[in-house]
């Protein structure tokens, strides 16, 4: 109880405009976004996504596992732990995990995808795809699960320039990126190379701007919440990988499926509180899932991606098809 005291304490001290990164990290961030989804689209061809769309199954089971398996998890986690704590907790606390299961994918989930060896087409497509459903499958899946924990006075609003700027991030350099390396392959490899290497300081990059900050606020959470926000990616990566191999799909394919399905779009899920909590005193629990899971996806998807990395090669390519 002391442990939840402290964490009380500390959410009530957080302001109405918190952040949980500044706007210079914001303008960084989306800088370093940029420059690795060159680089990830330098190294595909067209015929990366005409495959796909010519056998969308894979898509078809992404849009399956990111809106039915990610908010039903959510909301077992919700039952199995959140309910556990303080009762003037819960509310806020269970709706920040069930938005953060209801987002779509981020593009975060296209760099693992490259560094695990995925299907990185497929992976692009279903970013584009889950972030376009998110417009209406996000509310709906709120209606669905997190109506009862939802304050009166609240209207979550889906902020578009954030859908917006999800979307320029994979529709601006990817198809340029491509280009470039269509007519000149040395540039496109010196892309695809810097895109890897900026792709790996981007995880560096967030971990080392937020821990230090929120020390405290790490320090004072609850353990029930710790399971929460990494039980959500990497049970959602783990079922959704799992189902992906039951049918028979290929290994390249379900682990891109797997890792589009766990890795949400923290970003977006924060920027939806801030808007929509502005002002509230339950701003900073609300906010509190959404921030700690941006945090530790990175971490679980890391661990997850250096699994995946020891698949058996050889014996993938010997597969005829990704599909």
């Amino acid at each position: 109880m002391l442990n939840m005291t402290r964490l009380l304490s500390g959410v009530e001290s957080i302001p109405s405009d918190y952040e949980v990164v500044t706007e210079f990290e914001q303008y960084m961030l989306v800088v370093l976004v940029f420059i690795i989804m060159f680089g990830l689209g330098a190294s595909l061809t067209p015929r990366d996504f005409t495959s796909a769309l010519r056998r969308p199954q894979g898509l078809i089971i992404a849009w399956c596992t990111q809106f039915g398996i990610m908010p039903l998890l959510a909301f077992l986690l919700v039952l199995a732990l959140i309910v556990q704590l303080p009762t003037e907790v819960v509310a806020p606390l269970a709706l920040g995990t069930l938005l953060m299961g209801a987002v779509p994918a981020g593009t975060t989930s296209n760099i693992f995808t490259y560094f695990s060896k995925g299907n990185l087409g497929l992976s692009v497509m279903m970013t584009t795809n889950s972030t376009l459903w998110a417009l209406l499958m996000t509310p709906l899946m709120l209606y669905i699960y997190a109506t009862r924990f939802m304050p009166a006075e609240v209207q979550l609003e889906i902020p578009m320039r954030n859908i917006i700027v999800a979307l320029a991030t994979i529709l601006i350099p990817v198809p340029i990126a491509m280009v470039v390396r269509r007519y000149s392959p040395n540039v496109g490899a010196v892309m695809e190379l810097l895109g890897s290497v900026v792709g790996l300081f981007f995880i560096v990059f967030l971990v080392a701007t937020w821990v230090p900050r929120n020390w405290q606020l790490l320090a004072w959470t609850p353990w029930q919440v710790y399971v929460v926000v990494i039980g959500l990616g990497l049970f959602g990566i783990a079922v959704a990988y799992a189902i992906a191999r039951a049918i028979k799909l290929h290994p390249r394919n379900a682990r891109t499926i797997g890792l589009e399905t766990g890795i949400q779009n923290g970003p977006l899920a924060i920027a939806i509180v801030t808007i929509s909590f502005a002002g509230s005193s339950q701003l900073g629990l609300v906010l509190l899932v959404p921030a700690l899971y941006s945090l530790f996806i990175v971490i679980v998807a890391t661990v997850v991606t250096v699994y995946f990395r020891r698949a058996n090669v050889a014996e993938e390519q010997s597969i005829p098809d990704l599909l």
